[in-house]
């Protein structure tokens, strides 16, 4: 048997095992519970945040022969064939490759046979904002009239791309990007299960890195462990994401907020002459000079660094002027570095 990748390997199985979301799941969780399914959904929220994952869990506790407290069992017939992908009564429809009004009228032909075993036949449409015009509109009778068995779960990154008349047709649940703590304590698991050691330092910069996607970490904790097995230390991580170079970004935000210019430029071209990537480095001086500020606003959101660096940002904070803190976000932020990522010129500039 092949192996399968982690966030394939570890994917949730019950509502309460989906990261960060409690609000989204446990009222889906109570829906179940009560029976009080509606007849579409639609899934909102950033990459790698669980809307898939709820859908399908959705799809298993609806059809559940033994549902506890809204939650599927994961043992009758209905769970088990989901689980496994076998389920003929889940559709499941990407709408980037099937966008088109013959796809979803394909769909609306065949919505009003009955379930082939279960209790619902679910259709679970991803990135529904890549339909058509037309391919919506042929949704949206359906949506407005559809059968006593038939639910829909529409997800999508985008969801301003949804008609109003497809959103106020489904219950709207919007997912956040997970919090830092939460992914950290996440990916220890999963370190757990796998028989892999990884230091609380090295696990945080992967948080950090992978933006609130909880799939993004995944998949950057198996690369590392291929890479560098076990244990991992933060600074594998730091090679391995190519953030060498941090040590060098957070001088060069003291600078900033010093308004040291010259020393500021020197550490430009001593980065630039390294050959290091510069890119990363507008990228981390921009979340330096960002974490300073929260710092200076008086915000006591975990910034997801060493308690070193850390202290190192407190100091700089504690002589920063919040206005000039703001310019200089905007002007790291907004230099070009798409044309020539290896001229420091932009960043000379900002």
């Amino acid at each position: 048997m092949t192996n399968q990748v982690l966030y394939r390997k570890w994917r949730p199985q019950k509502l309460a095992d989906v990261v960060g979301q409690e609000s989204v799941t446990q009222t889906l969780q109570r829906a179940v519970a009560t029976d009080r399914i509606s007849h579409a959904y639609l899934l909102c929220g950033p990459r790698g945040t669980g809307k898939t994952s709820t859908a399908r869990i959705l799809a298993k506790a609806v059809n559940c022969k033994s549902p506890i407290d809204g939650e599927p069992d994961n043992e009758c017939h209905a769970c088990v064939s989901i689980s496994e992908g076998r389920a003929l009564d889940l559709i499941e429809i990407d709408a980037a490759s099937n966008r088109g009004i013959d796809d979803i009228r394909s769909l609306s032909d065949k919505i009003n046979f009955a379930p082939n075993e279960f209790r619902y036949k679910v259709y679970i449409i991803d990135e529904v904002h890549m339909l058509t015009e037309q391919a919506f509109n042929a949704l949206l009778k359906t949506l407005e009239e559809p059968p006593d068995h038939a639910i829909f779960i529409l997800a999508t990154t985008e969801a301003h791309k949804v008609p109003l008349t497809i959103i106020s047709r489904c219950q709207r649940y919007d997912f956040r990007r997970i919090p830092l703590s939460a992914m950290s304590q996440k990916l220890a698991e999963l370190c757990g299960a796998e028989g892999v050691e990884a230091t609380e330092e090295a696990l945080e910069i992967l948080a950090r890195s992978a933006t609130g996607s909880l799939r993004d970490a995944e998949n950057l904790l198996e690369q590392a462990v291929v890479s560098y097995g076990s244990p991992l230390q933060g600074d594998q991580i730091r090679d391995m994401l190519g953030l060498g170079g941090d040590a060098e970004a957070l001088k060069l935000a003291r600078h900033v907020v010093t308004k040291t210019v010259g020393e500021g430029l020197s550490t430009i071209t001593e980065v630039s002459n390294s050959g290091a990537d510069l890119r990363q480095l507008q990228r981390s001086v921009t979340e330096f000079l960002r974490s300073v500020m929260l710092i200076k606003s008086g915000s006591t959101d975990e910034l997801g660094y060493s308690e070193e660096v850390t202290t190192q940002l407190r100091a700089a904070a504690s002589g920063s002027e919040l206005s000039h803190l703001l310019r200089a976000i905007k002007a790291f932020s907004s230099a070009d570095m798409r044309h020539d990522s290896s001229s420091p010129l932009p960043l000379e500039l900002a």
